[in-house]
């Protein structure tokens, strides 16, 4: 994310200045120290760091993302003037702690899925927070997860929506017309629908909210018609931590998980100003 994109975040929390750090901080330089406060894998450094350094902060890190930290560890040391700091802080440790909490939710089902099926991946969705999609996705990688499309304009993605509208021939018909260059995905929720898709030319059928045992019986459909190798098989819709295993044992490409993105549990990080601190200590 660019620096603009970041300052409009700190204009969100201070429109009109840090009105009560700079009365009580204005003039006075400070060291600051930011821990986290649990085991994960560490994520937001980078933006952070360029937010500190833009209001004039040195900034010195001693991880980095995607490093995998324990509880209490000191992530990051900052020196310079005290307001700008604290005008920054919780803007950067927001920022931290939401991306670090969905890389550290990625890495774990990554890993599960792993044991299982070392080839498969896990997907992120467009179910983000508005405004933080592009740090949510960033995030996702830093896990080890597949972002998945950015946006609507990446992507044909052809939903039960357009399919309302639309036959699902001609709906692949169409959007092959529009645009050789970007690929066709289809979301289906029976065996009939993704043999049609993977027939008609889709890049990827997405089996959405499908259960295990249909699933199966799809991906036999598709491998008696020599569709199976055709296409990128996705499933998508109510995939957790209970029922991970089960869709990983599956002959599927990918399996996306709203839960990555859509119900993040921040990693807890704190800022701590270092009291006569008179140089670095990481």
């Amino acid at each position: 994310m660019h620096i603009t994109e970041l300052i409009r975040f700190i204009t969100e929390d201070a429109p009109a200045g840090d009105i009560t750090s700079e009365i009580l901080a204005g003039g006075k330089e400070c060291r600051a120290i930011i821990t986290v406060n649990e085991a994960g894998i560490i994520a937001g450094l980078t933006e952070s760091g360029m937010l500190f350094s833009h209001f004039g902060a040195q900034v010195v890190s001693s991880r980095h993302d995607g490093e995998q930290v324990e509880a209490e560890t000191a992530i990051m040391e900052l020196a310079g003037d005290a307001a700008a700091i604290l005008l920054v802080e919780r803007t950067a440790l927001n920022i931290i702690g939401r991306m670090s909490g969905i890389a550290s939710t990625t890495r774990k089902f990554v890993d599960a899925a792993h044991r299982i099926n070392p080839d498969i991946r896990i997907a992120a969705t467009r179910k983000t927070c508005p405004g933080m999609r592009l740090l949510d996705k960033k995030a996702v990688a830093i896990g080890g997860g597949e972002p998945h499309r950015t946006g609507l304009s990446d992507m044909f993605l052809i939903k039960d929506n357009h399919l309302a509208l639309v036959p699902l021939e001609e709906a692949i018909r169409k959007v092959r017309v529009a645009s050789v260059y970007r690929k066709i995905e289809v979301e289906v929720s029976t065996a009939g629908d993704a043999v049609r898709a993977a027939a008609a030319g889709a890049d990827i059928v997405m089996l959405d909210n499908v259960p295990p045992a249909l699933m199966k019986k799809t991906l036999g459909e598709l491998e008696s018609r020599g569709l199976r190798n055709n296409v990128i098989l996705e499933a998508s819709g109510g995939i957790n931590a209970s029922n991970l295993a089960t869709y990983a044992a599956l002959d599927l490409d990918v399996l996306s998980l709203g839960i990555l993105t859509h119900s993040v549990k921040n990693m807890d990080v704190s800022l701590e100003v270092l009291k006569g601190a008179k140089s670095f200590s990481l």
